[in-house]
């Protein structure tokens, strides 16, 4: 195994190997030594999201008003799109086309709305997006929006596209949220101002409809399998905002650390995607936090959250002709230079092993995946 990480990555590289079961280490070589993590950082971000919040919590987005309904069905009052941080919030057609169909429809709501008895809006519709700050990116990008990932918001649509095709990015996703919302609203025969604006709810507003997000358990797993930035983004967001000081990177990575060092892992998250090459941590610390998660109650759907080698997402066409086709669970990442490759084994000896290659100063990305695959089959056949 340490040969062949030579031959991909040079000699800024590391492994670390273990049985599972016995916690014995197999193999090593620079397993201490902290390295950057490219998107094996989501590994850390989906761990402390499906460990914080449960496999089966979702995603509540509200639309609530702050008068009442009279006889005639008019609401005496505004409405008020409240986000809550989810990131597949947006038009079926955009889900249809990008996210497999599935995802919280934003039109869902104007039907609940005329279930409600509502026929006119007195006053008009506010996109309330402050469960999250508006910084738009991540450090790798001066926190703007980013070529790599959809501008950030507590009330995001089409994962900050401006349209269902996905062809540019929105300059501010909750007001576009809220416009198309009111659009649709006109549209089912619901009288309401054209205009909208930023506004958040007030005390005591109602709820009068609601769309809810796929469970988190869902979530990990459309992050994890596409490497998907924006929804790792928008996850360790959340995770600030519900368990940290407030929905900032900042909040969110501190979060992410912490869960970290209560599996007895460790990690200097810089964002939640991997992007930023400050997301750093050894090899040793990622086989430690995946041998913890598996301590947990949602560990077996962390292990099934991984992409399959050989079947699934980044690992779809790899390990073919090796013992670990099809048997590992892993997640990959990719910087220019940086490659890495971690994740579960099940062995046909009925072990199970954990592995963690991260690889720096790779000069062909190829040769990375092709030695990377070998010590994956190495893992599998141990």
């Amino acid at each position: 195994m340490k040969n062949r990480l030579v031959r991909g990555g040079g000699g800024a590289s590391g492994l670390f190997v273990i049985d599972a079961e016995s916690g014995r280490r197999v193999c090593g070589r620079a397993a201490n030594t902290r390295r950057s993590l490219a998107s094996n950082t989501k590994l850390f971000t989906t761990a402390a999201a499906l460990a914080r919040f449960g496999a089966r919590h979702r995603i509540a987005t509200q639309l609530l008003a702050d008068g009442a309904v009279d006889r005639r069905g008019v609401l005496r009052g505004n409405l008020y799109l409240r986000g809550a941080g989810d990131p597949t919030l947006g038009s079926r057609a955009f889900q249809d086309r990008f996210m497999g169909g599935s995802g919280a429809n934003l039109f869902a709501l104007k039907g609940q709305l005329r279930a409600a008895g509502v026929r006119a809006v007195s006053g008009r519709l506010y996109a309330d997006d402050t469960i999250f700050d508006r910084l738009r990116g991540v450090a790798d990008s001066g926190y703007a929006t980013s070529p790599w990932i959809g501008p950030l918001s507590g009330l995001s649509f089409n994962s900050g596209y401006g349209n269902s095709r996905g062809s540019f990015f929105s300059s501010d996703p909750a007001v576009l949220a809220a416009a198309k919302l009111a659009k649709a609203l006109r549209s089912a025969g619901i009288s309401i101002r054209s205009g909208v604006a930023r506004r958040a709810t007030p005390a005591g507003a109602e709820p009068l409809a609601t769309v809810r997000s796929p469970t988190m358990s869902q979530l990990v797993e459309a992050t994890n399998l596409p490497s998907n930035n924006f929804f790792a983004e928008m996850l360790v967001k959340l995770l600030g905002a519900r368990f940290g000081g407030g929905g900032t990177t900042a909040a969110g990575t501190a979060v992410v650390e912490r869960f970290a060092r209560s599996r007895g892992s460790a990690i200097q998250a810089a964002d939640g995607s991997g992007l930023t090459r400050g997301n750093r941590a050894t090899p040793a610390q990622v086989v430690r936090l995946l041998q913890g998660m598996r301590a947990t109650p949602v560990g077996d759907q962390y292990i099934q959250d991984l992409a399959l080698t050989g079947a699934e997402g980044t690992v779809a066409g790899r390990t073919r002709g090796t013992a670990a086709y099809r048997r590992c669970r892993t997640k990959t990442g990719t910087l220019t230079g940086v490659s890495s490759l971690s994740g579960y084994c099940f062995n046909r000896s009925g072990r199970i092993m954990i592995f963690s290659v991260l690889m720096t100063s790779v000069y062909d990305l190829g040769r990375a995946h092709y030695e990377q695959d070998r010590i994956a089959g190495l893992v599998a056949s141990y």
